[in-house]
């Protein structure tokens, strides 16, 4: 499913339910779950970013064609905005409800495209340089950071968004997996759970001074 929040205030919205996609959204008070507004689109394995009130959802697909649908949460209601310009499966995603960063997915092939949205349209900005899907992305939209995911092959790749281009870091995640959740800033990220396959739970650590992006390393705990 798509996700935006903290931990105490979380967004859950789309997904997959045996045997189709889902249009549900769930919200998190750091106790229990309550069901909110669904969705417009039904759909499943979409970008999200933002708040619990203030959320972003964009992309996905059916269990035919990728979309490229876009809607903003306000806290209790769903909002058609303008499509993304390339439709994806399983990209990264960071940002805000206003200012957002799409990285990667799959459109039939797993692709490098990365779109930029400000709150009204998408942009297609410089593309990363692994092409990839169900990958790992946390930040904001001018310092993000993209790892792991499939480029047929699982991938340890890491990659760190300056605004402008994309750089490859030479440190890279200790496991290779895809469908892993993650979450932070480009300073200090997690990446959880994936599948190598199998489906495993262990969780990486990205850290260090934002003053020395490129010796950051990622750690198993």
């Amino acid at each position: 499913m798509g996700s935006a929040g903290t931990q105490t205030a979380a967004l859950g919205f789309g997904g997959y339910i045996n045997p189709g996609t889902s249009a549900a959204t769930e919200k998190f008070n750091g106790t229990s779950w309550t069901s909110s507004g669904n969705m417009g689109t039904s759909r499943y394995a979409l970008g999200g970013c933002g708040t619990q009130t203030a959320a972003l959802g964009f992309s996905g697909g059916t269990a035919g064609p990728v979309l490229t649908a876009t809607e903003s949460f306000n806290g209790s209601t769903w909002t058609s905005l303008s499509p993304v310009n390339t439709g994806r499966k399983q990209p990264g995603s960071a940002g805000t409800q206003t200012a957002a960063l799409m990285f990667g997915g799959y459109t039939g092939a797993h692709s490098s495209a990365t779109e930029s949205w400000n709150g009204t349209s998408w942009t297609t900005v410089n593309s990363l340089n692994t092409a990839r899907s169900a990958l790992g992305g946390a930040g904001i939209q001018t310092l993000a950071v993209a790892f792991g995911g499939s480029t047929g092959t699982l991938t340890t790749a890491t990659e760190l968004w300056n605004g402008t281009s994309w750089t490859t870091n030479p440190n890279s995640m200790a496991t290779a997996r895809n469908y892993l959740g993650s979450a932070g800033t480009q300073a200090s990220a997690i990446g959880f759970g994936g599948s190598t396959p199998p489906i495993i739970a262990s969780t990486e650590s990205w850290t260090g001074p934002s003053t020395t992006l490129n010796y950051k390393t990622l750690t198993t705990s």
